[in-house]
């Protein structure tokens, strides 16, 4: 499985990276921005894109409307990670097409298991 970490603050990628490397069936690429996002999701396809929301100059929910507006990312599911985790902004991030979101902070003994979770559904 190929995965997608996208987050503006690079101990959380790092954490992030280590977290999913430790389930050998996962092979891990990040990047730091909206803009980076989704020239590395259109390069290198992965099977899913965990998204940070709170972003500066592209947050999280423009970022998955831009990658739904390119026919070469637009079917790629994407998982919100956030501490934005109310009944209501969960609703929200799944009327904007995000396939579920996984709460920050996250569990790095669980983040993979989580990730085949909800990247399955």
């Amino acid at each position: 499985m190929r995965v997608l970490y996208v987050d503006d603050e690079p101990d959380i990628r790092e954490i992030a990276r280590i977290a999913l490397d430790l389930d050998d069936g996962m092979v891990i690429e990040t990047a730091a921005s909206g803009l980076e996002a989704i020239d590395k999701a259109a390069a290198w396809r992965p099977d899913v894109i965990l998204l940070d929301v709170m972003m500066p100059e592209m947050d999280g929910p423009t970022t998955l409307a831009e990658l739904r507006a390119r026919d070469d990312t637009r079917a790629i599911p994407v998982v919100f990670i956030t501490a934005r985790t109310q009944t209501h902004e969960v609703e929200r991030f799944r009327s904007l097409g995000a396939c579920a979101v996984i709460a920050k902070p996250f569990d790095p003994m669980l983040l993979a298991a989580q990730v085949r979770a909800v990247s399955h559904r």
